[in-house]
């Protein structure tokens, strides 16, 4: 499970630091690749020349450090690695990452890290059920920050508490089921779409929408995340994706995006059509360029073929269809409609009357509707709401 995995190990000043030696030989037992980020602190309990030569790479244990290869390898650190686990996690910096302290080169990469973090704490038990460690504790788990609890065991200081790190191979135990459990789409297809579609008037011009793609790309990392075979059918748009598991097709208009969903879509499971297709086309586009002219210029509309209604009358048993719903105005009443019109499992609803959220932002704030109700969302990046709608799917039809 962990073959090939990109680790960060950070470790704390804590006498459970001698355990982070035997835990980085079972990460690359097991395949990983181990970098490790250290306090200051940490290296007063086990030395820098151990960990590296146990690693086989070099320690980070100063931000501003003159061998550095650049002065922001925290960030190129948080950038290769897959995931973070800080063992030991002593109650000082947990509380300065669920505090949004920065001040040495753990805790800044901690700040900088945006994937999976994965907390062990080990400290006296008095520490461990104080109060404000509590709180800390608390803030971070409901930032979906994953912690590994220590166990009841003979502590550092004579005591016998809650207190104890947990053993490394229980550790390793416990990351993998977690990844094993993130597998949760693997062998699934999932046909997304995004972006816009651009209907030619001319050689040069087109009709199109303010539509970035974001949402959509998104949506296609973190099914990849959990395994999935995506097949990304996107509109013109300025967007990378880096993922063996997304394969992208690139369409304009919306003609041409109909007949590359038709084609994928009778082999997907799972469709997520979150693209703005254009709902009108321009009848016989000019071939060349028109020249600008005192006159007016009448354009001839026809509708495009409604590429969800389509995928609707033709959804398989056990296929999950999902649409997406942009409106202004009466939001619930056209979602519901769409969802009923289209044979929708479920429908995502974003309204363009809510702030910073839509077209062009990074944030999207969504309610997803379906035949037992409505769930709604605060405002969040959309990354992150690219996994509340996997998580509805997970909860409701998986």
């Amino acid at each position: 499970m962990l073959k090939g995995t990109k680790i960060l190990l950070g470790i704390s000043g804590g006498i459970a630091a001698y355990k982070s030696v035997f835990l980085i030989r079972l990460l690359i037992k097991a395949g990983a690749e181990v970098k490790v980020v250290v306090t200051k602190n940490a290296l007063q309990f086990v030395t820098k020349v151990t960990l590296e030569t146990i690693s086989k790479n070099k320690v980070y244990d100063d931000l501003f450090g003159i061998y550095n290869d650049y002065s922001t390898e925290h960030i190129s650190l948080t950038d290769w690695a897959d995931l973070f686990i800080v063992a030991p996690a002593t109650a000082n910096i947990i509380g300065k990452f669920a505090n949004g302290i920065a001040d040495d080169t753990l805790s800044t990469s901690l700040l900088a890290f945006n994937k999976s973090i994965y907390i062990i704490p080990a400290m006296n038990s008095k520490m461990y059920d104080n109060f404000s460690v509590k709180k800390n504790i608390s803030y971070l788990k409901e930032n979906n920050i994953l912690f590994i609890n220590p166990v009841v065991g003979d502590l550092a200081c004579g005591y016998v508490g809650d207190g104890k790190m947990e053993e490394p191979e229980n550790i390793i135990s416990y990351i993998e089921k977690n990844l094993k459990s993130k597998l949760l789409f693997k062998g699934k297809r999932v046909l997304i779409t995004a972006g816009p579609t651009y209907e030619a008037i001319d050689a040069v011009r087109f009709i199109g929408n303010h539509s970035s793609g974001l949402m959509g790309f998104a949506l296609a990392e973190a099914f990849a995340k959990y395994g999935a075979e995506v097949n990304l059918v996107t509109g013109p748009v300025s967007l990378t994706i880096d993922n063996a598991l997304v394969k992208r097709y690139n369409v304009v208009s919306a003609r041409e995006m109909y007949d590359k969903c038709i084609e994928l879509s009778s082999n997907s499971d799972i469709i997520v059509m979150s693209a703005a297709v254009a709902d009108y086309t321009v009848i016989n586009p000019s071939e060349t360029k028109f020249k600008k002219s005192e006159k007016s210029l009448t354009l001839k509309l026809e509708p495009t073929q409604d590429i969800l209604f389509e995928l609707g009358s033709k959804k398989k048993k056990g296929q999950l269809l999902v649409g997406f719903a942009l409106e202004t105005n009466d939001e619930i009443k056209n979602a519901v409609k769409k969802l009923n019109n289209k044979n929708l499992d479920f429908i995502v609803l974003n309204s363009l009357n809510d702030k910073n959220a839509g077209f062009k932002y990074s944030t999207n704030k969504i309610s997803i509707i379906n035949k037992e109700g409505i769930t709604k969302f605060e405002l969040k990046n959309k990354q992150e709401v690219a996994f509340d709608i996997i998580n509805f799917i997970k909860e409701h039809y998986l």
